[in-house]
């Protein structure tokens, strides 16, 4: 039996296309979910994991599969369809999952043989045995898989073409966002692999560099810091020798242990969404956990870069508080903050999440002719109405946001002091370089996505 598991490309996003940019390897990540079913996948099926991200492959000279499974964020769901149209064509069945057909089931449904919705695991070996029997379902519900069962992923199965290895030891969080759908998908408990199973996967992994996946690694309960510390404890005594980055809430900072143990530990990034310069946007979106302490941000960047641990720091434009010169704030608020990297996102409703659901009550959908739209919602294209910013002026803050950080002087300051501070100097160059690199790009797809956008508005060239 063969089976073909396939993450779709998005052509719209320059970053993660690595035939574009040989900088974009670095900003590329394994589909993991999909080498964790091959992990469930019993012996007798033939495997096949398909990135399209490192190039779409020519799917008509290779054998017809007994079975295609896709997955999809949003943004993927178009190509999803179109590679789910090519398959069925040929009369192989293809079954879908992940959270965009998790949240958009009647969509996905009319378009492919069978639906998994929630997390696959608990259900993935009975779509197996259904298609060897020639019984498939139209839906599998999956919900929540007991985490302590998750598979060691198959990395032998995409072995080249990345610079970062990819591993999960949490799911869930209870933040709430009223912008991420990891709550909806994921649930708000926040779940624990065992950590011999977390330490297994880290051996199996051939790159020195890994990405861990985790939406917040080390959780926001004292019970939860206290499982990252067991974890980073187990890491460093097994001397795994990665280097690893990771996303997390501003509590990392909170904890010198913590850090140290981290570092320790092979820690030497961390994600960390600020994503407003405000105490009323942290509120409108939900976000309080950032400041329920008052802390000074500044400070705990710099406690989390004593210990030789980058920090990309992340912000959103378009929330009803934001202003023009909104742009500008965010790069100067972000230098003071003394992040090592800078990723600013156009606030976008998700399916499945509050915004959505509040944002469509409102009529300020912009893009919503499905699913043709899907797939400039990327968070890097002003797909919804703003409040005090049309859609020029948020493309015109997001180039003076990128274009204020990214400067030619503010990169080599940033890239002098982490060489004086011994912080991965050449990294966090290749980093600004590569965001600074496609700066350009953006401005093209920014373009294209105006012309876009006034076609829809203006089909015919009239009023």
């Amino acid at each position: 039996m063969r089976l073909y598991l396939i993450n779709p490309s998005n052509p719209l996003v320059a970053i993660t296309n690595v035939e574009e940019s040989r900088w974009n390897r670095y900003r590329v990540w394994k589909p993991l979910g999909l080498m964790v079913l091959a992990g469930l996948t019993p012996p007798e099926w033939d495997i096949s994991i398909m990135d399209e991200n490192l190039g779409v492959p020519y799917y008509s000279a290779m054998p017809r599969p007994d079975l295609v499974g896709i997955t999809a964020f949003t943004s993927q769901a178009n190509r999803a369809y179109e590679v789910a149209a090519y398959f069925r064509g040929l009369g192989a069945p293809v079954v879908m999952g992940g959270i965009h057909a998790t949240m958009c089931l009647e969509e996905a449904m009319e378009r492919v043989d069978a639906v998994v919705t929630g997390e696959a695991e608990s259900v993935w070996r009975q779509v197996l045995e259904d298609v060897r029997h020639g019984s498939l379902k139209r839906r599998y519900d999956g919900g929540l898989a007991e985490i302590s069962d998750v598979p060691s992923a198959r990395h032998d199965l995409l072995a080249t073409g990345y610079a970062f290895g990819a591993i999960q030891t949490t799911r869930g969080c209870p933040l709430n966002c009223t912008f991420c759908s990891v709550t909806a998908f994921n649930g708000a408990r926040y779940r624990q692999r065992p950590i011999p199973d977390v330490i297994r996967d880290f051996q199996l992994i051939r790159e020195k560099h890994v990405l861990v996946v985790d939406d917040n690694l080390i959780g926001t309960r004292p019970e939860h810091i206290t499982r990252a510390k067991d974890l980073f404890r187990a890491m460093a005594q097994t001397n795994l020798r990665k280097e690893w980055v990771a996303q997390a809430t501003i509590n990392f900072a909170d904890d010198v242990e913590l850090l140290s143990l981290a570092a320790k530990a092979g820690c030497r990034g961390v994600f960390i969404g600020f994503e407003s310069l405000s105490p009323e946007g942290l509120r409108e979106i939900g976000k309080k956990f950032n400041i329920l302490k008052g802390r000074d941000f500044r400070t705990s960047v710099q406690r989390i870069q004593r210990h030789k641990i980058l920090v990309v720091g992340s912000f959103i434009i378009g929330l009803d508080i934001d202003r023009p010169g909104i742009g500008k704030r965010i790069a100067s608020v972000a230098c003071r903050y003394g992040v090592d990297n800078l990723n600013t996102l156009f606030l976008t409703p998700l399916p499945g999440t509050r915004l959505w659901d509040q944002m469509k009550s409102e009529g300020r959908i912009a893009l919503n002719r499905f699913p043709e739209d899907w797939k400039y919602y990327t968070l890097t294209f002003p797909v919804a109405r703003y409040k005090h910013l049309s859609l020029a002026g948020a493309i015109h803050e997001m180039i003076a946001c990128d274009r204020g950080f990214y400067s030619t002087l503010r990169i080599l300051r940033r890239v002098f002091s982490s060489l004086w501070q011994r912080r991965k100097p050449l990294i966090n160059l290749v980093g600004n370089l590569s965001y600074r690199r496609n700066l350009q790009l953006n401005r093209k797809s920014y373009a294209d996505f105006r012309l876009y956008s006034d076609n829809r508005r203006n089909p015919a060239g009239g009023s």
